[in-house]
C-alpha cells in the first residue's frame, strides 16, 4: 500500500486529537510519551502540528515550546506505515515556516543517541550536534540512555 500523499492536510492540534496522538506515540517509541506529558503540554500552551491523510487520520506531528527567542522541539514523530516516504522532511518543512512566522532564532532538541534514523533526518534537515545530556531518557531495565542535543539555527 502507498501512503505518499502530494499534499497531506496540515493543522494544528490539540485536546481532542490526543487520543490520536498517543496511539502513533505508542507505536514509534519504546518510552512514549504518556496522556499527562501532552496534555500538560497544551495546558501551557505548546503548540502542536500534524499531517492527517485523505481520510482526516493524524499519521504525523511536533510539539513545539517557545523559550524567548529559540524554539524547543519536545516531539516529533511519523507513524510507522508513514515512514521512508518523505513525510518526516515535509513535517520539517512546515516547523521552519513556523520558526520563520516567529521569528525564532533556531530550534533546540534532544534525541536519545539510540535512535540513529531520528539523528539522521535531524542532521538532514540542518541540525548540529552541541552537547550531551547523560543520561536524560529513561531506558530498559531501569537503565538511563544519554541525550544528544541538536541545534539548528534559524
Amino acid at each position: 500500500m502507498d501512503l505518499k500523499l502530494t499534499a497531506p492536510h496540515y493543522g494544528k492540534l490539540g485536546f481532542a486529537d490526543v487520543d490520536s496522538i498517543l496511539s502513533i506515540e505508542e507505536r514509534v517509541y519504546a518510552h512514549p510519551w504518556t496522556r499527562g506529558n501532552f496534555t500538560d503540554s497544551f495546558s501551557s500552551g505548546y503548540e502542536a502540528f500534524g499531517f492527517r491523510n485523505a481520510e482526516l487520520d493524524l499519521f504525523a506531528y511536533f510539539v513545539v515550546m517557545p523559550i524567548l527567542d529559540e524554539l524547543h522541539l519536545l516531539n516529533f514523530a511519523v507513524d510507522l506505515p508513514y515512514q521512508g516516504q518523505g513525510h518526516a522532511k515535509l513535517l520539517m518543512e512546515k516547523l521552519f515556516a513556523y520558526v520563520k512566522e516567529h521569528a525564532y532564532a533556531s530550534i533546540l532538541l534532544e534525541v536519545r543517541r539510540s535512535n540513529a534514523r531520528a539523528i539522521s533526518v535531524y542532521e538532514g534537515a540542518g541540525f548540529a550536534a552541541i552537547g550531551v545530556r547523560k543520561g536524560y531518557y529513561p531506558a530498559h531495565d531501569n537503565q538511563r540512555e544519554d541525550a544528544i542535543v541538536m541545534r539548528r539555527m534559524c
